[in-house]
């Protein structure tokens, strides 16, 4: 009960501190979405280390209602101030039961929410800051090449690192293929979308293997 107790409190405390952010103005527009994914996302990660698999899912079950009230009751502007339509909350909060539904490895189960978290952030967030003259588009949405290529070098090192690791031994032209089928997905599924896909995407495979 105590490391459930600790867990729900640190991400109180994240969306506390990102909504004090945007209202100080250094939280502000995807720097601030993207602060709470990645802080968030990573930490859901290792989740399996001192939560159980079912503390897992119903800690996605009261994300997902919090997720809805906070977006019913326009608070925690930092995570919603981007302004594009996207559900990436709502699916961000259904895959972290989904996948603990789907696996009980511990490893697959951080890469998976870590392409969620920490590659699509990170391709985020650069792709702002870099990403100006190298754009293009894609189902009517822009992207950037600097950008997928971070989510692609990014998967690379989680695919590379899940195979060291677990012992898994991936073949390389095996994690060079899911790298770039997952970037891929993370372009074309819209709307926040990608939040599911990949995630899901990456489980399925290392299960396989």
């Amino acid at each position: 009960m105590i490391p459930l107790i600790f867990t729900v409190l640190a991400v109180l405390a994240v969306l506390l501190v990102s909504e004090w952010g945007w209202r100080k103005g250094w939280l502000a527009n995807e720097f601030g979405r993207k602060f709470v994914h990645i802080t968030v996302g990573s930490f859901v990660a290792f989740w399996p280390l001192f939560l159980t698999w079912g503390q897992i899912r119903l800690l996605s079950v009261a994300f997902l209602l919090v997720v809805t009230i906070t977006t019913y009751f326009n608070t925690f502007h930092a995570i919603r101030s981007v302004q594009r339509p996207t559900y990436g909350e709502f699916f961000f909060a259904a895959t972290v039961g989904l996948l603990a539904c789907l696996t009980t490895d511990k490893g697959i189960y951080a890469v998976a929410i870590l392409h969620m978290s920490l590659a699509d952030g990170l391709a985020a967030l650069v792709g702002v800051r870099y990403g100006r003259d190298n754009k293009y588009h894609i189902l009517g949405h822009t992207k950037s090449a600097i950008g997928t290529a971070t989510f692609f070098v990014t998967s690379l090192i989680l695919l590379m690192g899940y195979s060291l690791l677990s012992g898994a031994m991936l073949p390389i032209p095996l994690i060079l293929l899911a790298a770039a089928t997952a970037s891929m997905l993370e372009n074309i599924a819209l709307l926040g979308l990608d939040n599911l896909a990949v995630p899901l995407f990456i489980c399925l495979l290392l299960t396989r293997f």
